[in-house]
């Protein structure tokens, strides 16, 4: 192919655009610390995704650190393998036990079924992942934590835009953690923020992101430098007048994967609730080595002979790197669908600027 062709890339608004926000930040010598770019951004934004009360961060994974200090999680915490390491390492970092659960193979969140059996008397929470912008099964996890006392933590990275039952799946839950890193159905270059419930929540959150100064000369918690700059928070409002027909583009795509792959031997598809409105953060395909007659790393090493990049996300499981691979929950007999599928994942390229002439190219290698 005469270009490269990777996995994900960020959409981008016209710059033309941007420049009018830029000079207003010029003008207004106004940087960060709660400016009126920052101020309109989270009211927007909000508004846009249909939740009432939202922080936005400098980057997500600060928001998923500062979500256990704000609801001062302790003890272990049950999660998923099947994530990207800053779930994990959130819990790491707050000093947090994680406790792997398997997943389950329909659209591969965290088994409901398998989370009873790993709660302790020193569990405090739940920390679900909306994998591929999947809803996890929230009612059966909320049911869960209703009856042992715990909290529910979402991290939300994929889950930007999705609706189940015309209602915001950011609405679960305690806590819902977003990532706006480029890469994502929405960006702000890097950014995250956090869903709450309540005022009080909200107000607790915006302390801790700022060093926990409650006035000038008064600070009450140990908290952080998580705040969003006034660029960020100018570039997120210009992609919320875009985002639309980045997610409309996205489904575009997938409906193509699914119409050219659809069939193929070897080659399973993943599953969508016909609930839900998704926004399609990720293509994966499950590669089954003996019918499709290649293995997974074969198929992704032959696309990069092409110059397309896919992804093997998630591989390896964060149950298997050094840093938690000694915990008891991490053995492979305890996670064996996890481990199955993050030896088959493969994403595809997935992204508005990608033409139907590229898919179709991608699908007939792959059906080569």
């Amino acid at each position: 192919m005469s270009k490269n062709i990777f996995v994900t890339q960020p959409a981008l608004p016209p710059l033309e655009e941007f420049i009018p926000y830029l000079q207003n930040i010029w003008d207004n010598k106004w940087l960060t610390n709660n400016g009126p770019f920052h101020q309109q951004f989270e009211e927007e934004l909000a508004k846009y995704l249909g939740v009432k009360y939202l922080s936005v961060f400098s980057n997500g994974t600060l928001a998923l650190i500062t979500a256990l200090q704000a609801l001062r999680i302790t003890g272990e915490v049950i999660t998923t393998p099947y994530s990207f390491v800053a779930t994990t390492h959130s819990l790491w970092w707050n000093n947090i036990k994680p406790v792997f659960v398997d997943i389950e193979s329909q659209y591969l969140n965290i088994d409901p079924n398998k989370i009873e059996a790993a709660i302790t008397p020193k569990t405090t929470a739940i920390m679900p992942v909306h994998v591929y912008g999947n809803p996890c099964y929230v009612q059966r996890i909320q049911d869960i934590a209703d009856t042992y006392g715990l909290r529910v933590i979402y991290d939300a990275a994929h889950a930007f835009g999705v609706k189940k039952d015309g209602n915001s799946i950011l609405n679960w839950g305690d806590l819902s953690i977003m990532s706006f890193h480029a890469t994502k159905v929405f960006n702000t270059i890097e950014g995250g923020a956090i869903i709450c419930q309540d005022e009080k929540t909200k107000q607790r959150i915006d302390l801790l992101k700022n060093f926990g100064f409650k006035d000038e000369v008064t600070v009450i918690e140990p908290g952080i430098n998580a705040k969003m700059n006034e660029v960020q928070a100018a570039y997120g409002l210009l992609q919320l007048k875009h985002v639309d027909s980045y997610i409309s583009r996205r489904k575009e795509i997938a409906d193509l994967y699914d119409k050219l792959l659809s069939g193929t031997k070897g080659i399973t598809l993943m599953s969508i609730d016909k609930d839900v409105d998704h926004a399609h953060p990720y293509y994966p395909i499950l590669i089954n080595t003996k019918e499709y007659g290649l293995s997974r790393d074969t198929l992704y090493e032959k696309l990069k002979e092409s110059s397309i990049y896919g992804r093997r996300y998630f591989y390896p499981l964060i149950s298997e790197f050094p840093t938690y691979r000694g915990l008891a929950s991490a053995s492979k007999d305890n996670l064996p669908i996890a481990n199955k599928v993050a030896d088959e994942v493969l994403c595809l390229p997935i992204y508005p600027d990608l033409s139907n002439n590229e898919i179709e190219t991608i699908c007939n290698l792959i059906k080569k």
